[in-house]
């Protein structure tokens, strides 16, 4: 079981930044695929980015050039740098890991709001 623990949510305006972080409990090395997922009131949650052990890296369209995933395994840790944030980058934002052996078992943070005002 693999516990995942995001930080860095808040309140910001439209044109700020934010550096969201991902704890996870366990050497992410061994970890295939984490990534940013996000829920807006009354839509589907979404994913943001991912990031592979490989880091090969892919985003959703409508952040692409303004956030940036990344990976620290010494720390266990995976980051997700927010630029030029607009209002409707407002979100819960969940941290996500996929284990593919020996079977996929798919892990969840607990989420952090941010909020982004116009």
């Amino acid at each position: 079981q693999v516990q995942l623990m995001e930080s860095g949510g808040g309140l910001v305006q439209a044109g700020g930044s934010l550096r969201l972080s991902c704890a996870a409990s366990e050497n992410i090395f061994r970890i295939n695929v984490m990534g940013w997922y996000r829920q807006a009131p009354g839509k589907q949650r979404e994913l943001v980015a991912g990031i592979t052990s490989g880091g090969f890296t892919n985003y959703a369209d409508s952040v692409k050039g303004r956030f940036t995933i990344s990976r620290d395994n010494a720390k266990n840790t995976v980051y997700l740098q927010m630029n030029s944030l607009k209002p409707e980058d407002t979100a819960v934002y969940y941290c996500n890991a996929k284990r593919l052996t020996p079977s996929l078992n798919i892990y969840w943070g607990q989420g952090t709001q941010v909020t982004v005002s116009s």
